[in-house]
């Protein structure tokens, strides 16, 4: 899949002040005070989820006295509870004193109105439920009914509940994330696969043949059902890869498809719309749907075309004929039109668009394709980077701004003039730009971290020796390739981040996308029925080209073709896992 050279969500960003929760709960009733008109209030705080050092909390605020515009909701903790994490209320804490204050959509309180939020905290020894509490500076009196026995595993991410008839700011904030009980069995089956196997992965929908399945595998109708009985009562996310365009993939043969440069009519009838009917009907209305629409094709029509030492033939074909721009409109219309479904658009990674000729034109490229075939730039709800990729989320030994002896680190031959060194400073950047040309102002950012934790015994623990640029940046990169082009099934590889919601400004999760242990590539020609070809970059005794300086590939041996398990990736990954297991 890849090839070389070539924010903030601010109001949930504003919303994820602080708070805290577990199965206790305190009910408080109101009593008429001075200073306030006709007050009255209950206040339900119960603890839903309780660990060691954390726990999760739902509050639910009634007005019983005259209708009120907005509210405040103030307690404090007889202990060290600290809020860490909110959801519904913009939430502040100074040393124990706690104050809520209502959003936008749900500051309006009829008499008898309720509103409610909640938030995730951490503490140590006893967590009492707070005594006493105020809303609107009106003392609510308590009563406090006896601990019932918290659940002991901590929430994954807090609920989020978005106006009605309105899509989620971030569909992963207050959402489980479907498990692929495919992909889990395979990771459970493997030596120290059950640490991971929980962890929600996606779905890839690489030809026509996987939307219905087959007796051994799972179709979209199938997991969809699955992640209804997932969903319970809460919100769910579901991934999926939409990735079948015509000539799919151009300058990269082990993820070639099935679809030639032409068939663009094949790609519309026979593949995208089926995919919509199905995401369409009302049975899965409940579900967050979120689409990652053609990973790897559009960017190459920028970086791997004539004019350029990378081009190619086959994307010099793709270029000139159009279907990239038009498939990509095509699905973002189609998908778009339903109402649970949140499509995040393929914008490459860091060490494919990051130089200064790459990195514009390819943002213009998108809004492009965002606007093809009657769609608008409404129907891309964000971005999505590095998938299926390695590049490191963050490098924290060198920065783009430094020198040694007075030389750039873009100057280094790693950095080789790149403007970013990661993929958190590239995705934020990514997302500045396509804002800047006319994208939601709150476009949201997904940064597939399943293959770039680069752990275990190499990984760096200082910069490198400052005898020159290159022992600098080499010595402390924690990204480990031979180059920043290999992309291929790439050795001392490990697991990054796992998957969460909003970890940072502009991200609206990390995702692990690429399920582990699926193969990038076979490592020597394998006869197959999915179209997929055999690519050099796959095979580790592989000299390179000029999309990767020349360099060896990197790649591990005896790889099956893409997509299928491979073992001894898997095992990789997890060795090397960053956060470690």
């Amino acid at each position: 899949m890849n090839r070389t050279r070539r924010t903030s969500r601010t109001a949930l960003l504003a919303a994820l002040g602080l708070v805290t929760a577990t199965g206790a709960t305190a009910t408080v009733l109101g009593a008429a005070t001075a200073g306030a008109a006709a007050p009255g209030c209950k206040v339900d705080y119960r603890i839903t989820n309780q660990w060691n050092t954390g726990f999760g909390a739902d509050v639910t605020v009634t007005n019983t006295g005259d209708p009120v515009a907005s509210w405040t909701v103030e307690w404090s903790y007889a202990g060290n509870q600290q809020v860490t994490q909110g959801w519904n209320a913009t939430i502040t804490q100074s040393g124990t004193a706690v104050t809520a204050k209502s959003l936008s959509y749900n500051g309006t309180l009829t008499t008898g109105g309720s509103a409610s939020f909640g938030f995730n905290g951490s503490h140590s020894g006893t967590n009492a439920v707070p005594a006493t509490f105020k809303l609107n500076g009106v003392t609510c009196n308590t009563t406090t009914t006896p601990p019932t026995d918290p659940p002991t595993t901590p929430p994954t991410t807090p609920p989020t509940t978005p106006p009605a008839g309105s899509k989620a700011d971030n569909p992963y904030a207050g959402a489980k994330v479907y498990v692929n009980p495919e992909w889990s069995a395979k990771a459970a089956a493997e030596p120290g696969g059950t640490k991971v196997a929980n962890q929600p992965t996606g779905v890839w929908l690489d030809r026509i043949a996987a939307i219905n399945g087959s007796a051994t595998s799972m179709g979209l109708r199938a997991h969809l059902d699955e992640a209804l009985k997932q969903k319970g009562s809460g919100e769910l996310v579901v991934q999926l890869v939409v990735y079948n365009l015509p000539g799919r993939d151009c300058a990269a043969l082990a993820s070639n498809g099935e679809l030639g440069p032409t068939e663009i009519g094949r790609y519309k009838t026979e593949y995208i719309d089926p995919i919509a009917a199905i995401l369409a009907d009302p049975k899965y209305a409940g579900l967050r749907i979120v689409t990652t629409v053609e990973i790897d094709s559009l960017p190459n029509l920028v970086t791997n075309v004539s004019g350029r030492p990378t081009a190619t033939a086959n994307c010099d074909v793709m270029k000139a004929n159009g279907n990239y721009v038009t498939g990509v409109g095509y699905a973002l219309r189609k998908l778009g039109s339903i109402a649970n479904v949140y499509n995040y658009v393929d914008a490459g990674h860091h060490g494919w668009l990051g130089w200064d000729d790459n990195f514009g034109a390819s943002a213009e490229l998108f809004k492009q394709a965002a606007t093809a075939e009657g769609s608008t730039v409404a129907n891309v709800h964000g971005f999505i980077v590095n998938t299926a990729n390695y590049s490191a989320l963050e490098e924290d030994h060198f920065g783009i701004g430094d020198s040694v002896n007075g030389v750039s680190v873009r100057q280094s031959k790693w950095v080789d003039w790149n403007r970013y060194t990661d993929e958190l400073s590239y995705a934020q950047a990514m997302r500045a730009k396509l804002v800047s040309l006319g994208f939601d102002a709150n476009l949201g950012m997904l940064i597939d971290t399943s293959r770039n934790g680069w752990g275990g015994t190499a990984r760096p623990t200082a910069p490198g020796a400052t005898t020159n640029v290159d022992t600098y940046v080499n010595g402390g990169r924690y990204d480990r390739r031979i180059h920043l082009g290999n992309w291929c099934n790439q050795a001392g590889a490990g697991l990054g981040e796992r998957p969460q919601a909003a970890p940072a400004a502009g991200i609206d999760a990390y995702v692990w996308m690429k399920p582990p242990g699926e193969s990038d590539g076979a490592s020597k020609e394998i006869p197959n029925d999915e179209g997929k070809g055999f690519d050099r970059m796959c095979d580790p005794t592989y000299t390179g080209n000029a999309r990767n300086g020349n360099s060896m590939s990197g790649a591990l041996p005896d790889a099956p073709v893409s997509g299928h398990w491979f073992s001894a990736q898997f095992q990789e990954l997890l060795k090397n896992a960053h956060p470690a297991l």
